[in-house]
């Protein structure tokens, strides 16, 4: 029993749903999104949910009913209301800056480096040390953010780096008081 699939998607006003086969293309205020899903899932539109069906009940089936309804859902909620990952850049001299569509980020390196927007996705900088990535995209965002992140990760002696906001990056004690 798939306690996530059984549940339906709510259809917030103003989204638009259409569903040609195993394709399913949402319409909202932010955007569209479509993406193809597996023959064994199936869709019952009604006029304020969607409710995901599988064909039979596999292991692998059960596994695409939870996981159809949550992608689903993740469609459904960012062309209403987007998605935003926040950033936090620790460190002396470290600093983003917004460059047209992409961001320039001095984190420690000989050089800044220049990170491209891909489609869909936009960049705030509301401050120096703070990135916002933004899109309707769950997945695209996601990925994004961790990118940026993974050009200067924490590390566990100082702390610097780039960070998730509010991620807790544990410390590590260093050499201080080793007697040789």
């Amino acid at each position: 029993m798939s306690r996530i699939g059984n549940n339906p998607v709510p259809l917030p006003g103003g989204v638009e749903i259409k569903v040609d086969g195993p394709g399913v293309s949402v319409k909202g205020a932010k955007g569209t999104l479509e993406r193809e899903f597996d023959s064994r899932i199936s869709f019952n539109v009604g006029d304020s949910e969607i409710e995901v069906v599988r064909a039979d009940d596999n292991r692998e089936t059960r596994a695409l009913h939870g996981l159809s309804r949550a992608l689903l859902n993740n469609m459904v909620v960012g062309v209403s209301e987007g998605y935003r990952k926040d950033l936090e850049m620790v460190g002396v001299g470290y600093r983003a800056s917004l460059k047209g569509k992409s961001i320039e980020l001095l984190v420690g390196f000989s050089h800044p480096v220049m990170v491209e927007a891909p489609e869909g996705i936009t960049f705030e900088v509301p401050e120096a040390t703070k990135i916002s990535v933004i899109g309707i995209d769950k997945q695209k965002v996601g990925q994004v953010a961790a990118d940026i992140r993974k050009i200067r990760p924490p590390e566990p002696y100082k702390g610097k780096g780039i960070r998730y906001a509010g991620e807790h990056v544990r410390r590590k004690a260093g050499k201080a008081g080793v007697t040789a």
